[in-house]
């Protein structure tokens, strides 16, 4: 059985998957650029458009903070912290309002008990070890078959967390458009240029969750469990 870099097969399984990554990441990077060339009306800050979009909607207890890196903007459910990077934090740009008020999102979605999102963090220890197990026993299966099942069974969890994390996205972004609508912060015009960057940034999440499925469906095409042949 060969699986992964020494199989021709495994770049026909992960083509699309490639594909739609390298296309994802200009699309972010080259949006969020454009836009963070283009300054809002209203002159909010990331920051401030992120604690508007919060107080508007009743949720108190949420740390604004700043975040080292480049787009490394998240919203810590534990901590109740929201941190912004320096590209969005204190920029007046469209994309840095629009990136805050996507993390202000999951921050509603924190408050108001949204399931998604508490079944995706509740993944996140799981997620965390078979990430790091699972190539592991994929690699010791080369030589010993059952730990190959282990471990592919272990990676199978890192898909099923990518795929719950859409739908989160998602709602963040849908939840932030609405919300800079409503309050003003962006003219209409404005507001359709910030979506688009929330759009690219979807694009991200959705290439990484076609990767990894298509990454388990070439093992288990390999198992033999999807008609293929473990010769």
């Amino acid at each position: 059985m060969f699986l992964g870099f020494f199989d021709p097969l495994y770049f026909v399984f992960l083509a699309p998957g490639l594909a739609l990554s390298l296309y994802a990441t200009f699309r972010t990077k080259s949006t969020f650029s454009k836009y963070s060339q283009v300054g809002s009306r209203r002159g909010l800050t990331g920051a401030q458009a992120a604690d508007l979009m919060l107080k508007r909607h009743g949720v108190s207890g949420v740390r604004i903070e700043r975040s080292s890196g480049w787009l490394s903007d998240h919203y810590d459910p534990g901590e109740k912290a929201l941190r912004l990077s320096d590209d969005v934090y204190s920029s007046q740009s469209l994309s840095a309002i629009g990136v805050a008020c996507h993390e202000a999102g999951h921050a509603m979605q924190d408050a108001h008990g949204y399931a998604m999102l508490n079944l995706r963090t509740a993944l996140v220890p799981a997620t965390n070890f078979s990430s790091m197990a699972s190539y592991i026993l994929i690699m010791v299966g080369f030589f010993i078959q059952p730990f190959l099942l282990f471990g592919v069974g272990l990676f199978a969890v890192g898909v099923v967390f990518s795929l719950i994390t859409l739908p989160v996205e998602w709602d963040a972004s849908k939840r932030a458009k609405v919300a800079m609508a409503e309050a003003g912060m962006l003219t209409q015009e404005e507001n359709q240029h910030a979506s688009k960057v929330l759009n690219a940034a979807f694009l991200t999440y959705l290439a990484a969750a076609v990767t990894s499925l298509l990454t388990l469906l070439y093992y288990l095409f390999r198992l033999g469990l999807l008609g293929g042949s473990d010769d």
